[in-house]
């Protein structure tokens, strides 16, 4: 190419270098503004860190240092000082611990030493919760900190992204191009240096003229402007927080540097599995949320292994992985892509669609279904419809179906039920399949087996109930390419604590008259609810009352949980116009979404009403922080949905769980009975692992429990059964 037709094609080489030296300049400033503000957050972390270290260190046995050092120390001598914790050493210098009878220089130097390395190794691991309701100074920072980068915009990323690719592309350019920038520089350069100039001021106006196209100069200019705002103050920080929690944890979670634990990240699947997830391209062109590590692992789980269960517990943010999933596979050409989820849930499913992605989001459902099936056809998209409505869900032949999401997939669990009959049909004609389901094994591992059977009847010879005899091993390898589950506590290492606290009420003497009646009727259902018969003198009420009363003085937000519609109504004509709700299961999905919408937009303290098994699904309730569960129950996997329909990513207050129980009851019996089974479900489900017990032995019914527990009762009770029973 000659001079004259460069000149022609990229205008002066002057301008063309002074030009790219202006972008190379803006791209370096915002990453030196985002490495500044990275670092402030940094800055707040180091002394939150030293604290929670110092608390660990205070807890632990001076046994502890005998780690460090292969157990070759001494420790006698500081036990004779009444030294017993490792921060107390860490906080007593080598001089005066040499003071100490038996220890010499260099035992001192050794005690002091270890007690160091143990303190930073505290430091570094330390966990750092936010949590809107336990403030100080050394928060308050952290906040002000995070809010910069918070709130500097969508575009952050992106221009971050932007900046980076500038800079590693421009920067050896420019260094080729110098030749170029004036008579002199040419006249001293040799020929190979002048014609590596001209070739590399020919590829600084082709980058140039790319970066115009995606208007790169502006977007590096309003990155740094946010980044550049002055610091706001401590409430309008931590109001912030409260609006937008989750995005503050997913920042804290990154800068923090506290990696969950890896094999917990991705689910305890077999190594080479991992691996190979690991290798699989995730794509966020369509995408407008950022994702955790473990959110990627499982987008990317879902796209290697195209047939899978994310059974991640709740509130880390199932939908999430499979929107990325869905973005992903549309930035690779795909257009159709199908939802189905319980009615409850659908209109949360349509604004996360929405809200999460650039992919269109079509409600096949109710009056409108024709005309949006029709457009979600024609345009492309997500087609979100009903468990219940799949069975008649048919679409243009033609169209394609590139992926299908089941979301609570283990509604489909009884093969012999028509909503599991229509997702079975829908399994076998789509190659992408997706189930979500936080509870993926309630009572039977049979049941487990029916969901693999939908997507990988390949897999079904090597799920036996003989492999738990084997171990857990033998049984994960034989569900890792299907299954992936992780847990809060083992990936949410920011989020807010959860108390559980178990309000034991005995029973006042008008509820233990009404309980004996429905012992002698052997009347289960009645046994649970005998304690709100009689409101004025129920004494679970009252320690209800008391506790909303608590919440409403430090203006929390309240979700009352109870498996029965009655109870709900002498809670609610307790609490009064402050009670939101209730939501059961014959309200409907829109209702519902407006009912959490007024109960979360409520300024300060609130009330929601919920049924445990409609408000323990399909429902995002981060905005209580205080759940109470009217009575224990028969599924222990319901208490826990409850729960975890607060206690999830963006929650920004320690959650507390409060069940009232009332001893000597059908409450304690239950509990009794239940408690090794919940010890099933954590070993298996949470684990993705069998418990070495037979599940058969674990199999309890709700009818072999109700007479189980009716049975203990008139026996403890001296309580012969009604006739006719």
């Amino acid at each position: 190419m000659t001079q004259e037709v460069l000149r022609e094609r990229v205008g002066e080489p002057r301008e063309v270098l002074r030009d790219a030296h202006l972008l190379l300049e803006l791209a370096r400033e915002l990453l030196g503004d985002h490495r500044r503000a990275r670092g402030e957050v940094h800055g707040a972390l180091a002394p939150l860190r030293a604290a929670a270290a110092r608390e660990q260190l205070a807890a632990m046995p001076v046994a502890r240092l005998k780690d460090v050092t292969g157990g070759r120390l001494r420790l006698g001598p500081l036990e004779s000082a009444e030294i017993t914790t490792v921060l107390e050493v860490l906080d007593t210098t080598p001089y005066r611990l040499q003071l100490l009878p038996g220890v010499g220089p260099q035992t001192a130097n050794q005690l002091h030493a270890a007690a160091r390395q143990i303190n930073e190794a505290a430091e570094r691991n330390a966990p750092v919760r936010l949590d809107a309701g336990r403030r100080d100074g050394l928060t308050d920072a952290l906040v002000i900190a995070l809010h910069r980068l918070v709130n500097a915009g969508a575009e952050l990323p992106r221009a971050r992204v932007v900046a980076e690719e500038i800079d590693e592309r421009l920067s050896p350019l420019l260094a080729d191009a110098r030749p170029a920038r004036n008579w002199w520089r040419r006249l001293l350069a040799s020929r190979a240096q002048r014609e590596r100039a001209r070739a590399a001021l020919g590829e600084v106006a082709e980058l140039l003229a790319a970066e115009r196209r995606r208007e790169s100069l502006l977007v590096l200019r309003q990155a740094s402007v946010d980044l550049l705002r002055p610091p706001v103050s401590d409430i309008e920080a931590w109001t912030d927080y409260e609006l937008n929690a989750a995005e503050y944890q997913t920042l804290l979670s990154e800068l923090a540097a506290v990696d969950p634990d890896q094999d917990a990240a991705e689910g305890f699947l077999p190594n080479d599995l991992a691996a190979r997830v690991k290798a699989q391209p995730l794509d966020d062109a369509h995408r407008r949320v950022s994702l955790r590590g473990y959110q990627a692992f499982g987008a990317r789980f879902a796209l290697a292994q195209r047939r899978v269960i994310i059974g991640d517990e709740m509130g880390l943010g199932k939908t999430v992985e499979a929107i990325a999933a869905l973005a992903h596979l549309r930035s690779e050409g795909a257009t159709h892509f199908l939802v189905v989820c319980p009615a409850s849930v659908l209109i949360n499913w349509l604004r996360e669609i929405e809200a999460r992605s650039a992919l269109a989001a079509h409600p096949v459902h109710g009056s409108g279904r024709a005309g949006a099936l029709a457009a979600w056809a024609r345009e492309g998209g997500v087609a979100v419809t009903t468990l219940d409505s799949l069975h008649g869900f048919e679409i243009p032949p033609g169209t394609p179906v590139d992926m299908l999401v089941v979301d609570e997939a283990h509604f489909a669990k009884n093969p012999e039920a028509r909503r599991s009959k229509a997702v079975a049909a829908w399994c076998a004609k789509v190659e992408r399949v997706l189930f979500l389901t936080g509870t993926p094994m309630e009572n039977r591992v049979e049941e487990f087996r029916t969901l693999v059977g939908y997507l990988r009847p390949d897999l079904l010879p090597g799920i036996r109930h003989s492999d738990a005899a084997v171990g857990p091993k033998a049984f994960r390898a034989a569900v890792g390419p299907v299954y992936l589950r992780r847990n809060q506590r083992d990936v949410l290492v920011e989020l807010p604590e959860i108390t559980h606290v178990d309000e034991w009420e005995a029973f006042s003497p008008a509820d233990e008259r009404v309980y004996r009646r429905a012992v002698a009727d052997g009347n289960f259902m009645a046994m649970r609810r005998a304690a709100y018969a009689d409101p004025r003198r129920s004494a679970k009420l009252r320690r209800l009352v008391e506790l909303l009363q608590e919440a409403a003085e430090n203006d929390l937000k309240v979700v009352v949980f109870s498996f029965f519609r009655d109870v709900l109504s002498v809670v609610h004509e307790e609490v009064g116009e402050r009670a939101h709700g209730p939501i059961s299961g014959g309200v409907p999905a829109v209702r519902r979404q407006e009912i959490v919408d007024a109960f979360s937009d409520e300024p300060g303290h609130a009330v929601l009403l919920a049924q445990v098994q409609a408000g323990g699904t399909g429902l995002n309730l981060q905005a209580a922080s205080v759940v109470i569960l009217c009575e224990p129950q028969v599924k222990p996997t319901l208490e826990a949905q409850a729960a975890g329909r607060a206690h999830r990513m963006g929650q920004a207050r320690r959650v507390q769980v409060h069940r009232l129980l009332t001893p000597d009851s059908v409450d304690q019996r239950m509990l009794e009975i239940l408690r090794a089974k919940e010890g099933l479900f954590d070993a298996y489900a949470r684990r993705s692992d069998l418990a070495e017990t037979t599940p058969d032995a674990m199999d309890v019914s709700e009818q072999a429990l109700a007479r189980q527990i009716v049975a203990a009762e008139q026996e403890r009770l001296a309580i012969a059964p009604a006739d006719g029973d």
